[in-house]
């Protein structure tokens, strides 16, 4: 009882202590926290289904677990109606920018445009870091760690409070990466590039990264520069902050995340410095909001339809041997059929009419400014040439609603369907004796490759020659020039093996061989074969990816110097021209290739070579496609306390 006149609030305060009169004890502190005025109820848009990150903070059934999950997460500055309101969506924020990904690192400053967008929207944000990979950082190869982020990943987004999520993507492996986590927790999600980088210029020469790497190896191998102008010559090519300022992997994976429906029209090309990359930051940030509430998830954008529709759109754009690969992976982690037998089906016979390196002329600032993947689309959509112009996209409407009619101001960059860069730019799928499946990017095949390999008037559009067979790039580099490789000649072809997924391990970037120098000096150049991959950015028109490569028993394995190896692109065949008893008698006697699959060097390399696929697969880790709509199947892991 308060003492007779007291004026001190005690006996109001001990009425509130026993629940007398008001709903809400004074402590005598106030709290910004948890405003008196909060009362939980509803405000704002109803989402059409409950929000998943509501299990974690607005839980009626479990309330000891809801204020273990809010009473941290409030410790930083966040309120209850932040997080607690069943209207208010948590937005995560994929963040593959750091120190090590500097092709990625401007989005440290796009996050916080990505932020407000969200926040004006009405969502709360939650950035977090995914596992860094950075193309031409990581050793022995990024391609090792597409699978690991991915991973990390998709435990990020089951095992937190995250209703949808921003993709931060950029260099090569960061795109499919984190479309391979989002699709198989099947979250709402939008894709955000980086951006490519500024123009490179030497004088007023273009200069376009990747390209001026592979163009300058044969310079310095033929004398023609020294290691300080090769130097010199790359560093001009990376100008700006950004990713590959050419159409190599980088750019081709963020045009096809755009083609998917599952980044924001126009967006795939803007260079990262531009001002307009922010503005695309913040309205990518507003519109992951609604498709939270609208419940929009990768499984209704990326279907078959739209994978079709990405094939079209790479061949035309003259995209990445890497493609393949990557969408392959990502359809695998939805359940959508997909394979290389696709690729050829659908773009085979598509032109090439973006005129940017490695198979055009300019680079990525003038695709922009030409009108991006709107622009190209818009072109084959002109020629009924889009498979599926119905295919939905994460703007909320179709690809063929976004595109229409937006045709190139710019015809020297994005030409026209009628005036083709090539006649036939998409991807060829061999197969035969030597492997099950090996892609080709007709797109590359210079003037030279076709006058001396595929103009045979007795035997058009096939080849056929002596291998010089290489055991990894360590073996390539340690021989090339020397006397054991002095039988190599115009009709040689050279062989990449060990180089696979299993091999490597992870697929590395090293079919792309130059023939010697005494070979380069007279301008020849030479067919390449490999079990792995070659940059985006290269113009070696190679037969890559051959599944299954020498380390899973792949015949590459047992290829040796001087077997004659005949490629026919009309039949779409690569045998060596060995009988079948030979072949048998051959392996037996070699047994188990191990030349070219150096021993694990990290656990996580023993782990991946245990677990992953082949690359006409998508070199997935094949216990891992099993899980699919995560998110619909198990909303919540189990309680941690």
């Amino acid at each position: 009882m308060a003492c007779e006149g007291c004026t001190c609030g005690r006996a109001e305060a001990e009425a509130t202590a026993h629940g007398e009169g008001v709903l809400r004890p004074n402590t005598g502190q106030r709290s910004f926290t948890a405003p008196a005025e909060y009362t939980g109820e509803p405000e704002g848009i109803e989402p059409v289904v409950p929000l998943r990150s509501k299990l974690w903070f607005n839980n009626p059934a479990d309330v000891d677990m809801t204020s273990l999950h809010v009473e941290r997460y409030v410790n930083a500055g966040l309120t209850l109606p932040e997080i607690h309101s069943p209207r208010k969506p948590i937005i995560g924020i994929a963040q593959t920018g750091s120190d090590l990904a500097p092709c990625n690192k401007h989005h440290l400053q796009l996050a916080e445009r990505v932020r407000a967008g969200i926040l004006t929207a009405g969502g709360t944000p939650f950035e977090f870091p995914c596992h860094p990979i950075q193309e031409t950082g990581k050793r022995p190869n990024a391609a090792l760690d597409r699978n690991l982020a991915y991973l990390s990943l998709v435990e990020v987004l089951h095992g937190y409070p995250i209703d949808g999520v921003v993709l931060l993507t950029g260099c090569d492996k960061t795109t499919p990466a984190l479309l391979m986590g989002a699709s198989t927790l099947n979250i709402p999600a939008i894709v955000m590039n980086v951006g490519p980088m500024l123009n490179g210029y030497d004088g007023d020469k273009l200069v376009g990264s990747g390209k001026v790497v592979w163009d300058s190896r044969n310079r310095l191998a033929t004398g023609e520069i020294d290691e300080g102008e090769f130097l010199r010559r790359v560093a001009l090519s990376a100008p700006s902050t950004g990713h590959c300022n050419t159409v190599g992997t980088a750019t081709t994976m963020n045009a096809l995340a755009e083609a998917l429906g599952m980044a924001l029209p126009g967006s795939a090309s803007i260079p990262a410095v531009y001002r307009e990359r922010g503005a695309c930051a913040y309205a990518t940030g507003m519109r992951i909001v609604d498709l939270v509430r609208q419940d929009i998830k990768p499984s209704d954008i990326m279907t078959r339809e739209a994978f079709e529709n990405a094939i079209a759109v790479c061949a035309s754009l003259g995209g990445s041997t890497n493609a393949p690969i990557h969408l392959n992976a990502v359809a695998k982690h939805l359940g959508v059929p997909l394979d290389n037998d696709d690729w050829e089906r659908v773009g085979y016979e598509l032109p090439l009419l973006v005129n940017v390196q490695p198979a055009g002329e300019y680079l990525c600032e003038e695709f922009h400014r030409a009108g991006g993947v709107p622009s190209l689309v818009a072109e084959l959509l002109e020629h009924s040439k889009l498979p599926h112009p119905d295919a939905l996209t994460v703007s909320g409407k179709t690809i063929g609603e976004n595109c229409r009619g937006e045709l190139s101001p710019d015809r020297r960059v994005i030409v026209p369907f009628t005036k083709p860069l090539k006649d036939k730019a998409g991807f060829l799928n061999l197969k035969g004796n030597l492997f099950d499946s090996a892609i080709m990017k007709t797109s590359v095949i210079s003037a030279y490759f076709s006058d001396h390999y595929l103009s045979d008037p007795a035997d058009p559009m096939a080849f056929e020659g002596p291998v010089a067979v290489f055991d990894g790039p360590e073996d390539y580099h340690a021989r090339i020039e020397s006397e054991s490789c002095a039988f190599i000649d115009e009709k040689t072809i050279l062989v990449m093996r060990g180089a696979g997924p299993i091999g490597y391990p992870g697929a590395a970037e090293v079919v792309n061989m130059p023939p010697p120098a005494r070979l380069l000096r007279k301008g020849i150049e030479l067919p390449c074969i490999g079990d792995g991959r070659q940059s985006g950015t290269c113009s070696t028109p190679a037969i890559l990816n051959a599944s299954p490569e020498a380390a899973s028993g792949g015949m590459l394995g047992y290829l040796v110097d001087g077997d004659v190896v005949r490629i026919d692109l009309k039949l779409r065949t690569a045998n060596v021209k060995l009988s079948d008893d030979d072949i048998a008698a051959r392996k037996k006697s070699m047994g188990t290739y191990v030349a070219g699959a150096p021993e694990s060097q990290t656990p996580w390399q023993e782990m991946y070579r245990r677990s992953v696929g082949q690359l006409d697969g998508g070199m997935v880790l094949q216990d891992a496609v099993k899980y699919q709509r995560v998110a619909q199947r198990h909303p919540i892991g189990r309680r941690n306390h």
